[in-house]
């Protein structure tokens, strides 16, 4: 950063070591680690800018902040464009965790509607939806890729954005092969029952026990309450018996004694859609919300990633995929020259919670939450440096702390984690409701 904060061009790590050696800079953030000259402005500096590429996931982001540079060509002598990955971003989102969380609060209302007390009719029409409303598990992948691209922009000087916006077919993904226009017009149930398919599809048998000539029940292979969809691959015919005995239980559970049974069960399971609906429903929203940034947008096709990847010999990660997003002339030169070799993880946690009360298993207040969340100066997630006079932990050490309120807040370092005074902290960053971590660029 420029000494008035404008973002500069991003530097070697050995640069900034040395500007912070001879006392040229400061460091402004601890993570992403970035530093502010002290001695020069942005109009005294040269600023090229940078590209921010972007492969939006389902679980997963990977960002990556990259420049060209023209380059003669080792063949011809011809000039050719390449382009230099610079950082390396991965951004996980927790869209499960908030999922897993807003279906526990619905069984608590289910519960407490009509369990041990006088029947209440549900309220959920009265709920209403703003127009382009997303579940707060979806809205999630967009609000936090946009926030971390928005922090992007204050600590580098982005001219564009490109972004992958793939779509995938779920129809096909459904049957396994590509289909024709008869196929997307009549579906595998065209003209028959669910439980007419089931029956023929099963052989009017238990898949649990081999059971025939007995009433027989649709099943969940893997049940609802364990995120199983009603998908008719996850549908089954069981018994009155082995329908009751297996209940909510997983099927690798129910049938580990007969891996014969549980084998071809498994292979009428077909991978879930819930990501690729995820990403159709989100492709377009997020283009539209990058572009309210200020920087111009460019959407390319998984296509194109896909093959500038392969023809630089890159395995497929996130990050890797965004530093091939976008356009790259390889009959006239062009390539990827520069990976880097180390990706920072950046894990959405969250900021706490907002819940007053502790509930018990039934849904019912148990406990009261304490009002504050900052605790002698220290909120947790805060990274703080401790001072540690004596003792098995004596030393100076730097990490992530949960708070207390009596003081003695609990550190996390990458050796273990103890128990320290608030009187020997000191706050090196506030709490962002995101958790940072490293890992090395898979390189084959």
């Amino acid at each position: 950063m420029a000494k008035g904060g404008e973002p500069l061009m991003p530097c070697h790590p050995a640069r900034a070591r040395e500007l912070l050696a001879h006392g040229r800079a400061v460091v402004a953030r601890h993570t992403p680690f970035t530093i502010r000259l002290k001695d020069r402005t942005r109009a005294e500096s040269h600023v090229a800018g940078v590209q921010l590429r972007i492969d939006p996931g389902s679980k997963g982001t990977g960002i990556a902040l990259t420049d060209t540079k023209r380059a003669s060509d080792a063949s011809d002598g011809s000039p050719a464009t390449v382009r230099r990955g610079l950082v390396s971003l991965e951004l996980r989102h927790r869209g499960d965790q908030i999922h897993r969380v807003m279906g526990k609060r619905a069984g608590y209302r289910r519960r407490r509607r009509s369990a041990n007390c006088r029947y209440r009719a549900r309220r959920s029409h009265n709920r209403t939806r703003p127009k382009g409303w997303l579940p707060p598990s979806v809205q999630h992948r967009i609000d936090t890729t946009v926030a971390t691209a928005h922090r992007l922009t204050r600590y580098a000087p982005i001219t564009e954005i490109h972004i992958e916006q793939v779509a995938f077919d779920t129809h096909a993904m459904i049957t396994g092969h590509d289909l024709t226009a008869t196929e997307y017009r009549s579906g595998t149930l065209a003209g028959t029952e669910i439980r007419e398919y089931l029956l023929t599809k099963w052989g009017r048998t238990c898949a649990y026990c081999g059971a025939s000539g007995v009433p027989l029940n649709i099943d969940h292979i893997q049940p609802r309450s364990r995120g199983g969809t009603d998908r008719i691959s996850n549908l089954t015919l069981a018994c009155v018996s082995c329908n009751q005995a297996k209940g909510s239980m997983p099927v690798e559970e129910f049938l580990a004694h007969h891996p014969a049974r549980l084998t071809a069960i498994r292979s009428q399971i077909k991978a879930p859609l819930r990501d690729a609906a995820v990403m159709n429903a989100t492709r377009r929203l997020l283009t539209d919300a990058l572009a309210a940034l200020g920087e111009p947008v460019h959407a390319w096709s998984g296509g194109r990633t896909k093959w500038n990847r392969t023809v630089m010999g890159l395995p497929k990660t996130h990050t890797l995929d965004a530093l091939s997003v976008g356009p790259l002339d390889h009959e006239a030169g062009a390539a990827t020259v520069r990976v880097p070799r180390q990706v920072q993880i950046v894990t959405a946690t969250g900021r706490g919670s907002y819940a007053r009360t502790t509930p018990d298993r039934y849904g019912f207040p148990r406990l009261t939450r304490s009002r504050q969340k900052r605790h002698h100066g220290f909120a947790t997630g805060d990274l703080v440096r401790a001072s540690v006079p004596k003792g098995k932990w004596a030393g100076e050490w730097t990490g992530r702390i949960s708070v207390r309120s009596s003081g003695q807040h609990s550190l996390t370092t990458p050796v273990g984690r103890f128990n320290v005074s608030h009187v020997n902290l000191r706050l090196l960053q506030r709490a962002d409701g995101y958790a940072y971590s490293y890992r090395q660029e898979v390189t084959e």
